[in-house]
């Protein structure tokens, strides 16, 4: 793989992101995944509570040797794939969805601080609700000391009998805050073997984490 620009891109990004915007000088982080077959910068707000919310995500193919970002059609669920050029359009991408998610998920107070609005808490409300029978402790997937911890549990749903894979990524900055990332994925019975069936077909076109990347 080809991946000069890509490292030129991210050293770039890094000097020059605080720069975009004062709201993204306080908010805005980028996370490098370079060990995936399309590595991929991952740009988040950090609250400051060990949570953590994606709001862009960019791409690299490393043949083509270009950057992407893709995009869903509301309406027909059509995903579609955006090329950015060069590095001021991709300051360009990055800046307008901070803003657009700045805009869709928070309000902004009189104090000048924001707040979640109500539909993503009650988002969060929601699974908490759910009532989960944890059936194994955390297993960890993947553990880089000092750095990245990604560790996994399986539970069931106690009202439907769905399952329930909860991923969380423990994320140690350079200054030792630790960013905590939780994610659900519910499925059915039914479901399982077929996921099972996909992911063991193609364990060889994947690609491994790298020390020190997410």
């Amino acid at each position: 793989m080809h991946l000069e620009w890509f490292d030129r891109v991210c050293e770039e990004l890094q000097e020059s992101l605080n720069s975009i915007c004062e709201k993204y000088d306080e908010n805005g982080r980028m996370s490098i995944e370079r060990g995936a077959k399309h590595p991929r910068l991952d740009f988040f707000t950090y609250s400051g509570e060990e949570d953590i919310d994606y709001f862009c995500t960019l791409f690299f193919d490393p043949y083509n040797e270009e950057f992407y970002i893709q995009t869903i059609d509301p309406e027909y669920g059509l995903t579609s794939k955006v090329v950015l050029e060069d590095i001021d359009d991709i300051m360009d991408a990055v800046h307008e969805s901070f803003h657009e998610y700045i805009e869709a998920d928070f309000i902004e107070t009189e104090d000048s601080g924001y707040i979640m609005d109500d539909e993503e808490e009650t988002d969060e409300i929601y699974f908490e609700e759910i009532d989960v029978e944890w059936e194994t402790p955390e297993v960890t997937a993947y553990y880089d000391e000092d750095e990245v911890e990604i560790s996994y549990q399986f539970g069931v749903v106690g009202e439907t009998g769905d399952g329930v894979l909860k991923r969380t990524n423990r994320i140690w900055t350079k200054d030792d805050d630790l960013i905590k990332d939780e994610s659900h994925f519910i499925f059915s019975k039914d479901e399982a073997s077929t996921i099972i069936a996909m992911i063991a077909s193609h364990m060889d076109s994947l690609a491994p984490l790298e020390e020190g990347e997410v």
